[in-house]
């Protein structure tokens, strides 16, 4: 690995043990997800500092639906208000934030919001910020392949030209380099659904810290163990450069 790989380009995390950590606490689980979102802001604000082309973040899954409806109201609403508290900053540090997954089942007034604060940061270079929201890694390579599907029965596309780069280009990340450090906090040792093609030759970083306690000592340690690895995309030691 060069030295300049050493530094990942980016960086996707699942941000997981709310719930937990505010249990253990003997608190309700939505103070745990206000908590969770402090620490979003500061690995952003950390990835700023380091440089990092891309941070992309598991916010809301195709299965957090399934949760109480009291939760999910809860998640929305917080959600909601910091979009509207934290735009600023984003905007003051160079952010451009996407927003990654099915929206149909957002309510207006967040689906709103989302749109203005894509709108007021597209222009923005420093740091791409993806946030995964109604996100499922099947749903969107099944989204992939119904579009191409379409095309090639609408006659805008042959079958024989749909390759590996095209497929990554239609992918919710497309012109996006792949994530080269995956970041799994809480203690769970699986990637849940989370960019499952993207991430065929991430390094995969798993540690216990909850994610309300990960902070940016926390980051350094995983940036660190990134820089260790042998980082090898199916070849031998002999072809590397």
């Amino acid at each position: 690995m060069s030295a300049e790989d050493k530094q990942p380009r980016h960086i996707a995390i699942i941000m997981d043990g709310n719930g937990r950590w505010a249990q253990k606490r003997n608190k309700p689980r939505t103070l745990g997800h206000s908590a969770g979102a402090r620490t979003a802001v500061e690995v952003i604000r950390a990835c700023d500092r380091l440089n990092v082309q891309c941070l992309t973040l598991f916010a809301f899954s195709t299965e957090n639906w399934d949760r109480p409806d009291q939760e999910v109201g809860w998640l929305l609403r917080l959600f909601t208000n910091s979009l509207q508290q934290r735009l600023k900053e984003l905007e003051e540090r160079g952010a451009r934030l996407c927003f990654i997954g099915d929206r149909s089942g957002f309510p207006d007034h967040l689906l709103a919001e989302m749109r203005k604060a894509e709108v007021q940061t597209a222009e923005n270079t420093r740091l791409q910020l993806n946030v995964a929201v109604g996100y499922g890694g099947q749903q969107d390579i099944t989204e992939v392949a119904r579009q191409l599907a379409q095309k090639v029965q609408d006659g805008e596309l042959r079958a024989e030209q749909i390759d590996k780069q095209l497929f990554e280009n239609h992918l919710a990340l497309g012109g996006q380099p792949p994530p080269d450090l995956f970041i799994r906090t809480g203690g769970e040792l699986r990637v849940s659904n989370f960019l499952l093609w993207q991430l065929a030759y991430a390094e995969l970083y798993f540690t216990d810290i909850l994610w309300p306690d990960f902070d940016a000592a926390a980051l350094d340690d995983a940036i660190r163990w990134y820089a260790r690895r042998d980082r090898r995309f199916g070849k031998i030691d002999e072809q590397q450069d």
